[in-house]
């Protein structure tokens, strides 16, 4: 799963992947929404401009609030696990398109289920809280971490153990691992481009060979074929030169390049 989770976190970052999600179930104690409404997010998505969709233009403009920590009967509550959530000017402004009356449906309680049931909201986010330790745990007691990428490293120490190497979630060094002008620039990045490289050239390496034993066996009357498997075989000389140049490993940067976990188990 690890190498799994590296190349999906190199995914987001790349295409700048917000990670917005819907809810579907009880919202706090009283209130319960259903796929039915779930489902019509897309379709507010997609009307939306695009500029309109990108983080830092909804929370610069009021339609996410960011959640933050809290005391509560003594100990912090760490609600800043959720993220941002919408507001009500997002729905009065976004939801009208689907509902004659958005701030009805998205009332306080809705938006804000801590206003329902405080105690109910904190239990909840103490269970969310729970089972991110528990599964990043995991990856401590398998030695698994020790193959995640730098970034899914900070994440996993952070959510097993509180921080890492003495920085919090919040640190601006620990978030900028995040960030695509860091990850193309990293080590690491450099290191899945070069993989990926060198598993294109022993493919396109491969394929030559295969075509020279056929090539071997064929029957020299078949010259239809013969011809056929030779403008191949000039084919696969040609994209070996390409795929071991220094423009090629140029050209990969920007993709997802391949995780050094799969290179090793091919070997």
């Amino acid at each position: 799963t690890t190498a799994d989770l590296n190349t999906a976190l190199v995914s987001f970052i790349l295409c700048d992947y917000a990670g917005y999600s819907t809810a579907a179930g009880y919202i706090g104690t009283e209130r319960r929404i259903d796929h039915d409404i779930s489902m019509l997010v897309p379709e507010i998505w997609c009307r939306l401009p695009v500029e309109q969709r990108d983080t830092k233009y909804l929370i610069a403009n009021g339609f996410l609030e960011k959640l933050d920590d809290f005391n509560y009967e003594g100990h912090v509550v760490q609600a800043s696990l959720l993220g941002y959530r919408i507001t009500e000017k997002f729905a009065h402004t976004y939801l009208g398109k689907l509902f004659d009356s958005p701030t009805a449906v998205f009332d306080e309680a809705m938006l804000r289920p801590e206003t329902q049931d405080l105690g109910a909201f904190v239990d909840g986010i103490q269970n969310i809280t729970e089972a991110q330790k528990r599964v990043a745990q995991a990856y401590f007691e398998d030695g698994s971490i020790n193959d995640a990428c730098p970034p899914l490293q900070a994440l996993l120490h952070i959510m097993a153990h509180g921080d890492y190497q003495g920085k919090m979630i919040n640190d601006e060094e620990l978030r900028g691992m995040f960030t695509r002008k860091y990850l193309l620039s990293s080590d690491w990045y450099q290191q899945r481009l070069a993989i990926k490289q060198s598993r294109d050239e022993e493919l396109w390496r491969r394929n030559h060979t295969y075509i020279q034993e056929k090539l071997v066996g064929l029957a020299e009357k078949d010259s239809e074929k013969m011809n056929d498997l030779e403008a191949r075989l000039k084919e696969a000389e040609r994209m070996i030169n390409v795929v071991s140049s220094r423009e090629y490993l140029n050209r990969l940067s920007g993709t997802l390049g391949a995780d050094w976990l799969h290179h090793t188990s091919s070997q």
